[in-house]
């Protein structure tokens, strides 16, 4: 309906037009295509869907006889100058409805699910979580060679999985990792991994594990 409302406007724009321009004698380009211009193609704006010609709003050449014979009269079509292009342009910011993008949602089968958990585990296996800490000492009393040194904060297993996530990009949780109690000397350690038994293990490994290494500041 806002077409066909538009389309009407359009017309009277043309009969005033035509009026007001006479006596300069500057002719309406659509009275032209209407006085017999037959050899040439005609540039107009499409103002509804048409099939095989074009949609709302392009621009299409069309014989001079099939615009006046069947566009204009139905106002499925105004002649291609500077008022009408910019009239038909705001009808369709006003009139077309938004584009809704289409959103798909792709299924996770089972079979990815496992190849996302084996690779997870192959960089949980194949890499080291690092730490740097403080080491508890007593003022006055020196450091013994080959004595472990005691961490003056102990690392938990909610201090291991927050590390992993940082420094690994791996979500795991702390019933995933076998830690009876914090780690608190400076070295390197393996942390027992409890994964899922669906997880192939590497060949010649009969568990995963985790490899810490602690150094102090």
């Amino acid at each position: 309906m806002a077409y066909m409302q538009y389309g009407r406007n359009i017309l009277r724009h043309i009969v005033k037009d035509v009026g007001s321009q006479s006596s300069d004698r500057v002719v309406n380009p659509l009275l032209y295509v209407c006085q017999g211009v037959r050899y040439r193609k005609l540039e107009v704006i499409l103002t509804t869907n048409i099939d095989k010609l074009g949609k709302a709003g392009e621009t299409v050449k069309v014989a001079p006889g099939y615009f006046r014979n069947h566009l204009m009269p139905k106002l499925l079509a105004v002649p291609n100058i500077e008022k009408f292009a910019y009239l038909i342009s705001e009808q369709r910011k006003l009139y077309q409805p938004e584009e809704v993008e289409e959103v798909k949602e792709v299924v996770e089968t089972e079979e990815d699910k496992m190849k996302e958990y084996h690779t997870a585990a192959k960089r949980l296996e194949t890499t080291r979580v690092a730490f740097r800490r403080f080491i508890k000492f007593e003022k006055g009393e020196p450091v013994r060679k080959g004595e472990p040194l005691e961490l003056r904060s102990p690392i938990t297993k909610d201090d291991l999985v927050a590390e992993v996530a940082r420094q690994l990009s791996v979500q795991v949780e702390p019933e995933n990792l076998h830690l009876p109690s914090p780690l608190t000397h400076v070295g390197e350690f393996e942390v027992p991994l409890r994964l899922p038994k669906s997880i192939p293990l590497p060949e010649g490994k009969v568990r995963w594990t985790l490899k810490v290494k602690i150094r102090c500041k």
